[in-house]
């Protein structure tokens, strides 16, 4: 097989590439300036508030993404499997910074664009440009329906809707590292009755507890 058909084969797994005629995506292929690196496992990537200077694509490999709040009392990890593309939304807006840390949990094998040769894309290609809109809309109608949706009925409600709304990705592992006291604090109710809710999750196989750590194997459990 050519590198480019390897290249073809490796940038249909991308939602941002996904419909675009076989045409479209060799002349993709043929003029954009494309970089490949290759990291061992826990190499430190990206370090959050950095610029967003080029479009990461990991290829093959898993990604340890680390996501603080902003006054650094918490923080989630979580792992991010390929095919993934890292935080594409960060690229324009009023804040062109990552939220978010990444480094490398297995060797990963990624595909970089930077930010000049996505404008490149955007302005000559049609499905890559709606594509580029459909992920950005997509991601402003899930944030801006936060705000009206009920109010959890019970506290197992209200944590999960924390745990999912503090995470990257709705699927896979996350870790918290929150103390009761502060995961209390967030959702208006008594350290007691966090600690009460969290054993029977634990008990249900949902999660683990540790001195200031919740392991969730699978988040998407959660909402079973």
């Amino acid at each position: 097989m050519s590198p480019e058909l390897k290249i073809y084969d490796k940038l249909l797994q991308f939602p941002l590439f996904q419909g675009m005629s076989h045409t479209e995506l060799m002349q993709v292929v043929a003029h954009t300036k494309m970089g490949f690196a290759k990291f061992a496992a826990n190499k430190r990537l990206i370090q959050s508030d950095s610029v967003c200077t080029h479009m990461y694509f990991l290829v093959n490999g898993t990604l340890e993404a680390k996501t603080t709040a902003d006054d650094h009392s918490y923080y989630v990890v979580e792992q991010l499997p390929a095919p993934y593309i890292i935080q594409p939304e960060r690229m324009f807006g009023i804040q062109q910074r990552y939220s978010s840390s990444f480094m490398t949990a297995t060797p990963c094998h990624f595909i970089t664009i930077d930010k000049q040769e996505v404008m490149q894309l955007l302005e000559n290609q049609l499905v890559f440009r709606l594509n580029m809109l459909n992920l950005m809309a997509t991601e402003a109608q899930r944030l801006t329906r936060h705000a009206w949706r009920p109010a959890p009925a019970s506290l197992h409600a209200a944590l999960v809707r924390f745990f999912i709304q503090h995470a990257l990705r709705p699927a896979g592992q996350k870790t918290f590292y929150i103390l009761m006291k502060r995961l209390a604090a967030e959702l208006n109710c008594t350290r007691l009755e966090i600690s009460q809710e969290l054993n029977k999750m634990q008990a249900d196989m949902l999660l683990t507890l540790h001195r200031g750590r919740i392991e969730i194997p699978m988040i998407e459990r959660l909402l079973m």
